[in-house]
Formats: structure tokens, C-alpha cells, sequence
């Protein structure tokens, strides 16, 4: 046990040279006649001076405040840290995507079942960006899996406008990546067209990607020619990533369960000094003792 505030504990020099130059006047201003009914005795009893100074002890160690530390460490995970890169442009608005239920549309689709995978990647710290005309962080990278599928489901389709700005998402996926130090960084991008807004250029943001050693794995969906699946696949070649194409709300399921059986990485773990208090124990003590040691004094007193 430690104590924060040691040098208060001088205050118990205080109370010692009060105790032999003070003369006590307690009885005087409590029980104006208590001198009358055997004030020998209490001035002698042993009880009495014992919870006197108990109560003053445990006082003055309960102001020092006393405490206890220790360093907890957390076990590293085994993951990676992973940004999703989710197309919320119009076209997501098409039907016929999932078979079972054709009303539905695309994005619909694409939400069940990315957060499917999102509950799946239990060891790993996941990101979210969405993109439309322009691209924004829906979620940084997080382990908070609660949170970051509560996101997902509030997205709506032209939330970041109409259009397509790929290569922009790709270049705002680098920048969220640069605060986290995980040894395997890896972006999902699903799409259903072709970059047809944004102000970063192709060859930047492949740059940008391959200069952060981030892994690109691109997913085109919806109907053939719909997407371009030259620069899809480009785009996963030239990080070390690979390239899909789902057709239907099947093989986008199965393209997200191959995804999920990637190779696992250490990520790295954290430690933390956790401190536990006592004031409280010795303050209640203290407390405890000078009450009955007033109690002890008063019924004497009038005995």
C-alpha cells in the first residue's frame, strides 16, 4: 500500500505536541460540571485514550490518502485492422440483387451482410467509410462492434450523394489507416459502378495505398458491365489484394466468408495501472472510534 499525500502525515506531530502543551478544555465547554462526577477517571481510562488516538490516527492516514496499484495487461489480439468502403450512390437503389426477396435493393443486401461479417471478425478493429459523390468516415477504426453495426444500419442510400467517388474512398481509407500501428491493414471495397466523381485521381490513390502497405480486396456487384471490373481488379493487383464479382446476394455472402478466413496477424496489446483507494476505510474507522469515544465520555459524564 501506498500513500499519495505522505508528508501529511507530519499532521501526527501536531496532535502529539497538542496532546502534552494544550491544556484540554473539552469537558469544560461540553459538560460544564463534568469535573464534579470523577474526571480522574476518565482522563486515566485506558478505552478512552485508545479510541482518541485511533480515531486521530486513522484520520490523518485516511487525508494521506492510501492506495494500491497494479498494471493489468491485455493479451494481444489476433486481427487486423479493416476499413470498409461501402458504395451508397444512387445505382444501390436497383432491386433484383437477392433472389430470395427481389424488392429488396442492393444496399439493403450489402448491409445485412456486411454486418454479418462485421460480428464474425471478432479479434480485429474495423473503420467505415461510405461513398457517393464524395466520400466521409462513417466510423474510425473501433473494436466496438455494437457501435459500428448500429452506424451501418442508419446509412441510406444518397446519403453521400448520387454518384461515385471510388478513388477518393481509397485515399480517405489511407488516411484513416495512418493512426493505427497493426501490422495487417486491409480495405474492402464494394462498389456496383465506376469512379465517376471525387478529385483524387487513380495512380494517387493506388500511391497512397501502397505507400501505407494497405491491402485493397475490391467487390464489384450487380449485373455484368455494371461495373468496371478492369479497374477493380487493378486496384486489388496493384496492393496485393484480389478482386470479386458478385452477381447475386449469394455469391456476395460467399465472397465475405472467403474474405473472413484471411490469414490472422498480432495486433499489439495495451496495458494500464489501475489504482484501488482506502481513504474511505480508514475515514469511516476514524469516525466510527471519535464517536464512541464521545459517547463513552458523555455517559460518564453524566453517570
Amino acid at each position: 500500500m501506498h500513500l499519495e499525500f505522505p508528508y501529511l502525515l507530519g499532521l501526527l506531530l501536531l496532535f502529539v505536541a497538542c496532546a502534552y502543551l494544550c491544556k484540554q478544555r473539552q469537558e469544560s465547554l461540553l459538560f460544564p460540571h463534568m469535573q464534579l462526577f470523577g474526571s480522574a477517571f476518565l482522563s486515566s481510562s485506558v478505552v478512552l485514550r485508545f479510541l482518541k488516538w485511533l480515531g486521530i490516527v486513522t484520520l490523518v492516514i485516511s487525508i494521506s490518502s492510501p492506495y494500491s496499484e497494479r498494471e493489468i495487461d491485455l493479451e494481444p489480439r489476433e486481427g487486423y485492422d479493416i476499413v470498409l468502403l461501402l458504395d451508397a450512390s444512387q445505382s444501390m437503389n436497383a432491386m433484383g440483387f437477392d433472389a430470395q426477396n427481389r424488392e429488396r435493393n442492393r444496399f439493403e443486401v450489402v448491409q445485412e451482410i456486411v454486418n454479418d461479417f462485421i460480428q464474425q471478425r471478432s479479434g480485429d478493429n474495423l473503420g467505415m467509410i461510405v461513398f457517393g459523390s464524395y466520400s466521409f468516415v462513417a466510423s474510425p477504426i473501433t473494436y466496438d462492434k455494437h457501435i459500428l453495426s448500429k452506424l451501418l444500419s442508419q446509412l441510406h442510400i444518397g446519403v453521400a450523394g448520387r454518384n461515385t467517388a471510388i478513388y477518393d474512398a481509397i485515399a480517405q481509407s489511407v488516411t484513416l489507416m495512418q493512426e493505427t500501428e497493426a501490422k495487417s491493414k486491409i480495405a474492402i471495397l464494394l462498389t456496383d459502378g465506376y469512379n465517376t466523381a471525387g478529385s483524387i485521381p487513380y495512380d494517387a490513390a493506388i500511391a497512397l495505398a501502397q505507400r501505407e502497405g494497405m491491402k485493397i480486396y475490391s467487390i464489384g456487384i450487380g449485373l455484368p458491365g455494371e461495373f468496371s471490373e478492369e479497374t477493380l481488379s487493378s486496384i486489388a493487383k496493384e496492393t496485393g489484394g484480389k478482386y470479386y464479382a458478385a452477381y447475386s446476394a449469394e455469391q456476395l455472402q460467399a465472397i465475405y466468408a472467403e474474405i473472413n478466413r484471411l490469414e490472422k496477424s498480432e495486433l499489439k496489446g495495451q496495458s494500464y495501472l489501475h489504482k484501488e483507494y482506502f481513504y474511505t476505510y480508514f475515514l469511516f474507522v476514524s469516525l466510527m472510534s471519535l464517536l464512541v469515544y464521545l459517547l463513552i465520555r458523555s455517559k460518564k459524564g453524566w453517570a
